[in-house]
């Protein structure tokens, strides 16, 4: 009997993932075909893969599924908000005070949900909503491919994008199973809904499931495999390996010194990254800190633009912008639609293989770094009341407590505290071993074996 997998690449991140790991080479091995469905132009593929490749008409809410989204979505959080502050501040950042026809109705969802916002009340408003665009020519486009190609399992590489509803819903409308895979390590405690219910699930890790049917009390424990996670298979990929003549040679830096790497995160969530370039940048200048090689990495999701007067001023620190292409403009999100270069992920590991310190604003790239046993300092200097955008707040969401609790990282609170703990690990690093703890709790599985345990686990839910 033939077997037929549908891989649905939502985003630029999930191109990334799935298609520039091992995925589609232990994938086509196990399945007699597979296909790809894709929101990203089918022509970003050519140069990667033979598989075949349908571009997906693009899904765009109007209102009415909107509304049914939305009420989904803060009624899973206020289900869930009891003691998480990272859902709390979730609620608070999807309150809307505009005139608007959707500043309306997010009003009049928060008082609905005062009232139905049980587990039973949250499959209702999906129900609702999967009735909005149940008959819509998108859905009816997605529901003939379906058809056409005979797919026995469609696996989805984000369970979050609103606009992949629909396609979720010609599935069950089929009886095809589904899969999801969830697709970041802080989406369970702090985002909202998924995107749709699925019959089976991929989590990172045993904690990741714990957490997954904590959030989600209708999902089984049998529906949900512990595979690890894609995202870091390439550090682990010859074919990305770059020498550490090439390193040295591409930042244009000395080999004889230290490198300390800055990485970014976006301008909604990382406010002060310019304050903590310029602390180090200062440090630097002013020989606080020994001499050094200073490399930033920006946010793959935004542009150099807010850096601008920092590459002025202080012209010894070498950038990384990453080489992400944008596919395509008009997309209602906009950021999904940008891929990364083969290139990019080949500097991206230079710097985590010949940095030898990360300092990030608790973003994921801790564990990149932490995959190549490098130290990491989390800078955290805003609060509620000192000016500063409040990014101290995030050492109260729960899948942040797992790092500062594993003691994993230095975080640092102020200027003085990141300039000693640069100059403590520049001198020694004793904290290795919990850095390999904290690894083995978030991601579950040997990064040599991701790919073919998430495709051996697809195939034997066929």
């Amino acid at each position: 009997m033939s077997s037929t997998l549908g891989l649905v690449i939502t985003d630029g991140v999930g191109f990334r993932n799935f298609i520039l790991s091992r995925f589609l080479e232990e994938a086509t091995k196990e399945f007699d075909s597979v296909i790809i469905l894709s929101c990203l132009p089918a022509s970003v593929y050519k140069a990667h893969t033979n598989c075949r490749v349908i571009e997906l008409a693009i899904f765009t809410e109007k209102y009415p599924t909107w509304f049914f989204r939305k009420a989904k979505e803060v009624a899973h959080l206020k289900l869930h908000a009891a003691n998480n502050l990272g859902i709390q501040d979730n609620l608070k950042t999807n309150t809307s005070i505009l005139k608007t026809t959707r500043g309306y109705g997010t009003r009049f969802i928060y008082k609905l949900t005062r009232f139905f916002h049980s587990e039973k009340g949250i499959q209702r408003f999906q129900s609702l909503q999967n009735k909005t665009f149940s008959t819509h020519k998108v859905t009816t486009s997605y529901q003939d491919i379906l058809q056409k190609e005979e797919i026995d399992l469609l696996f989805f590489t984000h369970q979050r994008p609103p606009y992949i509803a629909p396609l979720v819903y010609a599935a069950q409308q089929q009886k095809i199973k589904t899969a999801a895979f969830i697709f970041s390590w802080d989406n369970l405690a702090s985002k909202g809904r998924m995107a749709s219910s699925f019959d089976y699930y991929l989590v990172w890790s045993a904690l990741m499931k714990r957490d997954l049917l904590k959030y989600y009390s209708s999902i089984t424990s049998e529906s949900v495999a512990v595979v690890g996670t894609p995202q870091f298979e390439p550090y682990v990929m010859p074919e990305y390996k770059m020498k550490a003549s090439e390193f040295y040679e591409l930042f244009e830096i000395k080999s004889t010194l230290k490198t300390i790497c800055f990485s970014c995160g976006d301008s909604s969530t990382s406010k002060n990254d310019e304050l903590y370039i310029e602390t180090i940048a200062e440090a630097i200048k002013n020989q606080m800190i020994p001499k050094v090689n200073f490399i930033v990495r920006t946010s793959p999701a935004e542009g150099r633009e807010r850096f601008e007067s920092l590459v002025v001023r202080y012209p010894f620190i070498k950038w990384h912008f990453p080489k992400w292409e944008l596919t395509r403009i008009g997309h209602q999100e906009s950021w999904s639609q940008r891929i990364p270069t083969v290139r990019d992920i080949k500097e991206l590991r230079g710097l985590l293989e010949y940095s030898d310190i990360n300092i990030n604003m608790l973003s994921t790239m801790s564990l990149d770094f932490m995959l190549f046993n490098k130290p990491v300092i989390n800078t955290v200097f805003g609060t509620a009341t000192n000016g500063l955008y409040d990014d101290q707040r995030f050492l109260g969401y729960e899948h942040i407590m797992h790092v500062v609790n594993s003691k994993a990282t230095k975080v640092v609170t102020n200027a003085n505290e990141l300039v000693a703990a640069i100059t403590v690990y520049l001198l020694e690093d004793q904290d290795a071993p919990f850095r390999t703890n904290l690894v083995e709790q978030q991601i579950g599985v040997a990064l040599e074996n991701t790919s073919s345990t998430v495709v051996k686990k697809l195939k034997l839910w066929l």
